[in-house]
């Protein structure tokens, strides 16, 4: 692990000290106080932290609210606000309440970070220029054409050489990209101004560790103490956690414990505002460099801010030769870099862009604070309006029948828009109704069953179609729909045969036939005409009886595997109405690919008279599904069977038949060749028993099958159903054993 971490952590190292130093002159805090969050966040927060690879330090994110804490209340009151605010995210994290930042919209985040991305260009752009940031970014807007004109060149010269570094180092060889850029950047600003003597600002690190003193109660109102407080917890919290989870996604290691992240977090900020740090957050870029360079554990972390702290105590002299405008060049880079439109276009496909860009103008042009609170309001807002939006089209077809489509979440507010255009549909129509719903409360499920009767009673019909889940059938028929709504029990019994659960049972009702509707009200029942004919009421309860209890169960799973399905096995089993392959495996949907047929036979290939229907099965299923078992199933009192041993005798009036089971002569004449297989049950389940051996060594002839069988990739299994015991054994071949599952 040691060979992986020790050099991930050097190249953190690299990355982190010239973005403390830069981070620190953007808060207005002491140079100091950028690297000591850095030594702490490695430190403290890397090895009690909940994620393996995240790196922590001071934050880009979190640096208009420091500077505007500073420019208030002083730096010192500032180390005390990061104490208490890393006080309240310990307290948090203790509480395991850390899920609940997830729940912010990552257009505000986004929106956010672009925003302080444009004050910070904004502001050390006259910085690079030679002069003074403003003390709003309007301002800084506004006086950049005076700078610009009245700039020092040495000044710009120095940025643009940074800028231009920053910019070029992507392209330069592999090789030569050992150095990080931020540094490499600094070192060569540094050592051309010192080289050339240009007239520019050094960085003076003696004034910066005077500052260094322990934290002090700051004065002022309480209010906004108690918000400045809040302010630092929650962003720096939120950070960190979204860094989190955004950096799970580029390992495959241990994901993130959240809650004792938070809590690390916490205690890491109460550490560092003791010891005059900046506030410190999980950092996304740092932690993308860490796993990138191949770090594999929380070691990384640590040992980075171990290096930065031998680096601060040996080479802190190094510092005083950066150029101020060099790191203001950094600052401006980072700045521009924040603004991602990356994010705008994850964003554009869920409509949250306008999200994105009110939360960024906020930050800007009013305040950190008050741009995340629009970006949140109006994220809110938007969250309602999806909630009550619906989709109602009512339009006639060629036929004269109407079809209304209602798509969308159905709540009360909905209802004026739904009555409105279902009452464009004329009396007496025949309607096709499709309800493609996510939620449906009271007030309208009532508005569409009103509608309905009062429709159906003037002589029309409606035919309900929920395409996705049921919310109408089930608020017809009283079930409980809050919190929401509640998946129905397993069906009692379903298992049993139509006519066991017909007996003293009334069938069930359709659940497009609400129950407090019945067809005496003049409500027509759904397919009556169908339900008239003796031959298929069982089939239709039983649909009604899947529609209203099983199809709510495995609607998730259905819906996942409605485009393509993946089987494990061939199922070849008889076409007996007493073997229920499902039933006997407990297998569900999408587990067994299954060919059913008289006498679970498996037709030789090139066998006389030929038949492609189980060849073309056994041909899709290797080729294209790729399965990884074949079974044959035979069952016991098998009739197929009984006819072989019969002579045919029993299907003389049956042609087709008896051509068929000609394809069963084999297992006939190795039934008669073979001794008794021990298990007394007559020679009718004997040969149940040798006709699946056979047909597995049928399916060898199968050139596709046999290579597969070869090569370990494919596996044949006989299956023996005993009906009278209903067990299902394994046959062994040879020798022709069972034994039971």
């Amino acid at each position: 692990m040691l060979r992986h971490d020790l050099p991930a952590s050097l190249v953190v190292f690299l990355v982190a000290v010239p973005l403390s130093l830069g981070i620190a002159v953007a808060s207005g805090a002491p140079l100091a106080a950028g690297l000591i969050a850095a030594v702490v966040g490695g430190l403290v927060a890397g090895s009690l932290g909940g994620s393996a690879v995240q790196v922590s330090g001071p934050a880009a994110g979190l640096s208009l609210v420091v500077a505007e804490v500073v420019t208030t209340y002083g730096w010192r009151a500032t180390c005390m606000i990061t104490l208490m605010a890393g006080a309240l995210q310990l307290l948090l994290g203790l509480f395991r309440v850390a899920r609940a930042a997830l729940a912010v919209s990552p257009a505000v985040v986004h929106g956010m970070l672009a925003g302080v991305g444009v004050v910070i260009a904004l502001s050390q752009l006259h910085v690079v220029l030679g002069g003074s940031p403003q003390r709003s970014a309007i301002g800084n807007l506004i006086e950049l054409p005076q700078q610009i004109i009245h700039n020092h060149s040495h000044a710009v010269f120095v940025g643009l050489l940074t800028i231009a570094v920053l910019v070029g180092w992507t392209r330069l060889p592999q090789r030569l990209r050992i150095i990080p850029a931020p540094l490499a950047a600094l070192f060569v600003a540094s050592a051309t101004a010192g080289a050339l003597d240009w007239d520019v600002t050094r960085v003076d690190l003696s004034q910066s560790l005077s500052e260094w003193a322990t934290p002090i109660w700051p004065r002022g109102d309480w209010h906004g103490i108690v918000g400045a407080v809040l302010l630092v917890a929650l962003l720096a919290g939120v950070e960190s956690l979204l860094s989190s989870v955004a950096t799970d996604k580029l390992h495959d290691g241990k994901r993130s414990d959240l809650d004792r992240e938070l809590t690390a977090q916490g205690v890491a900020n109460m550490v560092t505002g003791a010891l005059g740090g900046l506030p410190i957050a999980g950092v996304i870029v740092r932690s993308t460099t860490n796993v990138r360079a191949g770090a594999r554990s929380r070691w990384s972390t640590v040992m980075h801010g171990l290096w930065i702290l031998v680096f601060a105590v040996c080479l802190g002299w190094t510092i005083t030769l950066i150029p101020m405008e060099a790191l203001a060049a950094l600052l401006v880079f980072i700045g521009v870099q924040m603004v991602n439109l990356g994010h705008l276009r994850n964003l554009r496909g869920h409509g949250e862009i306008p999200i994105y860009v009110v939360t960024m103008a906020g930050v800007v042009l009013v305040g950190l604070a008050e741009g995340v609170l629009l970006g949140f309001g109006l994220a809110m807002l938007s969250a309602l309006r999806r909630l009550t939006w619906i989709t109602v089209r009512a339009k006639p077809e060629a036929d004269g029948r109407w079809h209304v489509l209602i798509g969308g979440s159905l709540t009360f507010l909905g209802v004026p828009r739904l009555t409105s255009e279902l009452r464009a549909v004329p009396a007496g129509a025949a309607v096709e109704l499709d309800l493609n719903i996510d939620f449906m409360d009271n007030a309208a499920f009532e508005a569409i069953h009103t509608w309905r009767h009062d429709h159906e009673r003037g002589g029309g019909t409606v035919d309900i179609d929920e395409i996705h889940d049921e919310w109408y059938a089930m608020a017809a028929s009283g079930a409980r729909m809050f919190p929401a709504k509640t998946p129905p029990r397993a069906p009692e019994r379903w298992w049993l045969p139509w006519a066991h659960r017909r007996r003293g049972r009334p069938a069930p009702a359709s659940p497009l036939v609400p129950a407090q509707h019945s067809p005496a009200e003049g409500s027509p029942a759904v397919h009556s005409s169908a339900e008239g004919s003796p031959a298929v009421p069982d089939l239709l309860a039983g649909a009604r009886e899947f529609h209203r209890r099983t199809a709510p169960l495995v609607r998730p799973f259905l819906l996942a595997m409605a485009r393509k399905q993946d089987p494990s096995h061939l199922f070849i089993t008889c076409a007996d109405s007493r073997v229920v392959p499902n039933l006997i495996t407990a297998s569900g949907p999408g587990d067994l690919f299954t060919v059913r047929n008289i006498g679970n036979l498996v037709p030789r290939l090139g066998a006389a008279p030929p038949d492609d229907s189980v060849a073309a099965a056994i041909e899709y299923a290797t080729g294209a599904l790729n399965i990884r078992t074949i079974t044959v199933c035979g069952h016991s009192g098998c009739g197929a069977m009984a006819t072989l041993l019969s002579g045919y005798e029993k299907a003389t009036e049956l042609p087709a038949l008896s051509r068929w089971l000609h394809h069963g002569n084999h297992s006939l004449a190795r039934f008669i060749a073979t001794e008794s297989d021990g298990v007394d049950d007559g020679p009718l389940d004997r040969l149940c028993r040798v006709n699946v051996i056979q047909q597995l060594e049928n399916l060898r002839t199968y050139p596709q099958v046999d290579r597969l069988v070869r090569a370990g990739r494919l596996q044949l299994v006989g299956l023996y159903f005993d009906i009278g015991t209903a067990r299902v054994h394994v046959l062994e071949q040879p020798p022709l054993t069972a034994s039971p599952l």
